[in-house]
């Protein structure tokens, strides 16, 4: 494998110096070359800190990372072969966009013919050219993080690391980015290892992500595995939008498990590992779940509308089930239902999930 983290631990001293907090907790990964490999979690989930690790700004207190079959745990980060795309650009406000790009460049020492012609190829690259002599201060937040990528991709590192790069954007913009740093990705097959606590941005970029937690990794896949098949209530719950159902275990087959809500028996698709007797959750996202009239009598659970929102497209409900869970459902069917109908919730086998109770 390209790049590997082999059970990473990273401990800080705690406050007033007094015992020590886990920030990484035996993380292990493996990247191939060309990857686009995404680590993504809330605020303090140890996402930042294992960039920073791979980067060489921190060096683990246990594990090792390796690099294209070198060690690296105590090399410097100017010997790392990478480069960092900042979430607050990091340009020098004092010189142009040319210089900026060709900072690195210069740094290495290299021809003044090498320079132009490297830094005008990764002008062009993210379509910065005519912008040569334009100050910092003269650009908008867009071009501005241009600069930055470009500054990253000039020195040609082998792994290119992005900390929150589009943060700072506007809606708009920031989906705008987010598809042209996915294109040079691929047009330049360079290994990207990206940090977000955005899951769309997450599912848009990646070939794979690692959903973090408390320091672990909570789940690692792609993100149709991640979005369609979570392990776990929190990863389930962070990835979007999600119902959790509790129920009670009756019955466990090969691909599918009876489970009791209710009074009600329904046949899920399991993930998690159960027995006969245990408690567990369902877990659906709201689209998935229908609204049906007569016919459909199998996976079928009453309920009585709480609450309607009109989101253009679609409605939006809030359903309560009986005294253990209000549900969210969204649907394109016109028919609308006011507050206090009742309503018969279909949970189609291939999208009602068991996941363990937590």
């Amino acid at each position: 494998m390209y790049l590997s983290l082999e059970h990473i631990t990273k401990k800080f001293p705690g406050r007033g110096q007094e015992g020590l907090v886990t920030a990484v907790d035996d993380v292990s990964l493996e990247i191939g070359k060309g990857e686009f490999f995404t680590l993504l979690g809330p605020s303090g989930c140890g996402k930042t800190t294992t960039l920073r690790l791979i980067a060489g700004f921190e060096f683990p207190t246990d594990g090792r990372i390796m690099l294209d079959e070198q060690r690296l745990d105590d090399v410097p980060p100017n010997r790392r072969d990478m480069a960092m795309v900042f979430q607050s650009y990091a340009i020098f406000p004092h010189l142009n966009v040319f210089e900026n790009i060709a900072y690195g460049l210069r740094i290495k020492k290299l021809p003044n013919d090498e320079i132009r012609r490297r830094v005008g190829g990764v002008m062009a690259l993210t379509k910065l050219t005519g912008l040569e002599n334009r100050m910092p201060n003269q650009m908008s937040g867009g071009q501005q993080q241009r600069v930055s990528l470009a500054r990253a991709l000039v020195v040609e590192p082998k792994v290119l690391l992005f900390d929150e790069p589009l943060s700072n954007l506007d809606a708009k913009l920031r989906e705008e980015m987010r598809f042209e740093i996915r294109d040079l990705q691929r047009r330049l097959n360079i290994t990207s290892i990206y940090v977000t606590h955005d899951q769309e941005e997450a599912l848009a970029l990646s070939d794979r992500i690692a959903v973090m937690n408390r320091g672990k990794l909570a789940q690692l896949g792609t993100p149709e595995e991640i979005y369609e098949r979570p392990r776990s209530k929190f990863v389930a719950d962070f990835i979007g939008l999600a119902n959790f159902l509790p129920v009670r275990v009756e019955s466990v087959q090969a691909d599918r498990v009876q489970v009791s809500v209710e009074g009600v028996s329904l046949q899920v698709s399991p993930i998690a590992q159960t027995q006969p007797g245990e408690s567990a959750l369902i877990f659906i996202r709201p689209s998935d779940v229908k609204i049906v009239n007569g016919g459909v009598t199998e996976n079928v659970l009453p309920g009585q509308v709480t609450k309607v929102t009109y989101l253009g497209e679609k409605f939006d409900y809030r359903v309560r089930c009986g005294e253990i869970a209000e549900l969210r459902v969204q649907t394109d069917n016109p028919t609308r239902y006011a507050p206090g109908a009742t309503i018969r919730l279909h949970f189609p086998l291939e999208h009602a999930h068991l996941i363990g109770a937590e």
